[in-house]
């Protein structure tokens, strides 16, 4: 009698709980359909884009190398496309992926936080980039000055930062990051034909508005938009940064002449499609991190193999002033005075030099916490509290002077910090690491850490665009897995 009660007092607990989460479920069911009922009737492409991510991310959350997947291919194939084709809801989709790379830093975080264990081998400039973000988030919120500002300015910069945090602490097979890399190799393929589909089309549309300056919509799958301009630069220092990766190969025989013979056109003809002069300082700065050591084990190979990158440098950039009415001279003249000297860039009346020397003509004693922490994030962006005082001067112009303005030069230390400790953390998986791979791509990685120094100097896009943030990110992060899958094997080896 007593074991017939226990099974009914069990079977009805088992009912009574089953019932408990059948009510939860509908109720909730009834919630969401409510809440994405009235998403969809206010007709505003911001609120539906960041509904379908949210329930995307929510439902992937057990799949994070789905979301890494989606993040991939949306922000660095996708995202810049829309501009030159559905203006209208461009900087929404953006907002998609974003939440998808803030989902990402959830799950990084969450699962480091339940399984310390994932910790283990975490090298320091993952740590750094912590700090920084922390640092970020903290400085600004004692500086508050809004709340469009602070949230604008930080999904601005760590929008794609899930991917960094993701590849470092969460569990990804070989069979993934191969994957991947495969990937990162068939979207740089894929710049030569959007690039030529951009100087066919929408090249000569812009070309009477906009003169020899439409051309710069010819940026591939990385953004450009039909009021003028686009992320060339972006997409030459992504292709660079590929032909870094093939050369290693080659280096260390991975990849056969034939190979890269065949790839080498598909990666450097985008190239010449647009107006990137930038190209004459990028394709000698990644030659010289590759070949370094070569200068002083084989100069004369090194020497000449330099001369010829020198040769093709100068080749392009004259190529690029021949696209020009003007005379060669006047446009080298002008180059330089937009660049180096005094005249502004563009509408604004600072450039790339005087944007830094702005910034510290602003500086003083009167205030030492904009010196030393900035104003917060946002502050120097267009709309901005910083950027109104200084209105027309375009303070925000490169990542270098946002970082200053915005972090401070602690900030800004912590930044350059970051690319210093992933150098010393890729310089050092060359020299110990006994696998091929792994070698060619920390000396890759280390070239792309360069490009990426020049990039804080050249545009804000490293702080701002989703694109490049992606590499950035994704480079970042994979050096991360190198890392710890090589301090792995060293512990494994007994070494």
């Amino acid at each position: 009698m007593y074991k017939q009660d226990f099974v009914y007092k069990v079977s009805a607990s088992t009912d009574s709980g089953s019932q408990k989460i059948f009510y939860i479920i509908v109720f909730a069911s009834v919630l969401m359909a409510m809440l994405f009922g009235l998403f969809a009737v206010t007709a505003n492409p911001i609120i539906i884009s960041l509904a379908i991510a949210l329930l995307a991310g929510t439902i992937l959350l057990a799949r994070p190398a789905w979301i890494v997947w989606m993040t991939l291919l949306l922000g660095l194939l996708v995202v810049g496309t829309l501009p030159l084709h559905f203006d209208f809801i461009a900087s929404k989709a953006a907002w998609g992926v974003s939440l998808l790379g803030f989902f990402l830093m959830f799950i990084a975080f969450l699962g480091s936080a339940t399984s310390p264990n994932r910790l283990k081998d975490t090298p320091v400039f993952i740590w750094v980039a912590l700090g920084f973000l922390v640092y970020a988030l903290l400085n600004s919120l004692i500086q508050w000055h809004s709340a469009g500002e602070f949230l604008g300015g930080f999904k601005r910069y760590f929008q794609m930062w899930g991917l960094l945090f993701a590849l470092c602490w969460l569990t990804f097979d070989e069979k993934n990051i191969h994957r991947w890399r495969v990937f990162f190799l068939i979207a740089a393929l894929l710049q030569l034909p959007f690039a030529l589909y951009e100087l066919i089309v929408f090249v000569p549309q812009l070309r009477s508005t906009w003169g020899m300056a439409a051309v710069d919509v010819v940026a591939g799958t990385f953004g450009a938009n039909m009021d003028g301009g686009g992320a060339s630069g972006e997409m030459a220092i992504f292709l660079i940064i590929m032909l870094a990766f093939l050369l290693t190969r080659r280096m260390e025989k991975l990849l056969s002449a034939a190979h890269l013979m065949l790839l080498i056109p598909f990666l450097l003809t985008p190239l010449l499609l647009g107006e990137t002069k930038s190209v004459v300082i990028m394709l000698p700065l990644m030659f010289f991190i590759l070949y370094r050591h070569e200068m002083f084990v084989r100069f004369h190979y090194w020497l000449m193999g330099f001369v010829v990158v020198i040769f093709l440098s100068v080749a392009t950039g004259f190529y690029y002033l021949s696209l020009s009415d003007r005379s060669i001279d006047k446009q080298l003249e002008a180059t330089i005075d937009y660049n180096l000297k005094e005249r502004g860039y563009g509408e604004v009346y600072l450039n790339r030099t005087t944007v830094i020397t702005f910034w510290f003509k602003q500086q003083g004693a009167h205030d030492p916490v904009s010196l030393m922490f900035g104003n917060g994030l946002g502050s120097s962006n267009v709309a901005g509290h910083i950027a109104k005082r200084y209105t027309g001067s375009g303070i925000g112009l490169t990542a270098a002077s946002t970082l200053l303005w915005e972090m401070g030069l602690f900030g800004f230390g912590l930044f350059i910090a970051i690319l210093v400790f992933a150098w010393r953390c890729a310089l050092r998986l060359q020299r110990e690491s006994t696998v091929p791979l792994v070698r060619a791509d920390a000396c890759a990685i280390q070239a792309a850490l360069a490009l990426f120094a020049f990039l804080l100097f050249y545009r804000v896009s490293l702080l701002e665009l989703t694109s490049i943030q992606v590499v950035f990110a994704a480079l970042l992060g994979y050096l991360a897995w190198l890392h710890r899958r090589h301090s792995f094997t060293l512990v494994d080896d007994g070494s």
